[in-house]
């Protein structure tokens, strides 16, 4: 078993319940973690015995261009895609953050955090 982790995959998108972060949109990360075997693609040194990160990375920038109102949805709809894509996951974790949220005050982001 292993696991891959793509971090920090940065989206500006059009994500919110207010009208104007559907308008003017946000900087948001997605963070993913993939487990799944990896003793055939280590041994075979090929990619299609592997769970392929660039097919992960565009199924996600795929989500990311829908709009959603709530990190949770945006999460799932992705959990969703990979393991519809994917019949090598093993488990998934998802992290969702929206950087510098419109909640009147300061802070660097906001985060949701699903897994299956």
């Amino acid at each position: 078993m292993g696991l891959i982790q793509i971090e920090n995959m940065e989206f500006y998108a059009y994500h919110g319940c207010f009208k104007e972060e559907q308008i003017v949109g946000n900087k948001f990360l997605v963070n993913l973690k993939l487990e799944t075997e990896m003793s055939k693609p280590a041994k075979t040194d090929d990619i299609n015995d592997a769970l392929n990160y660039q097919t992960a990375y565009n199924l996600v920038r795929t989500e990311m261009k829908q709009k959603s109102h709530l990190l949770e949805n945006i999460a799932k709809r992705i959990l969703d895609v990979l393991y519809k894509n994917f019949d090598n996951i093993e488990k998934a974790e998802v992290k969702v953050s929206k950087m510098n949220p419109p909640m009147g005050g300061k802070m660097e982001k906001v985060s949701v955090t699903l897994t299956r």
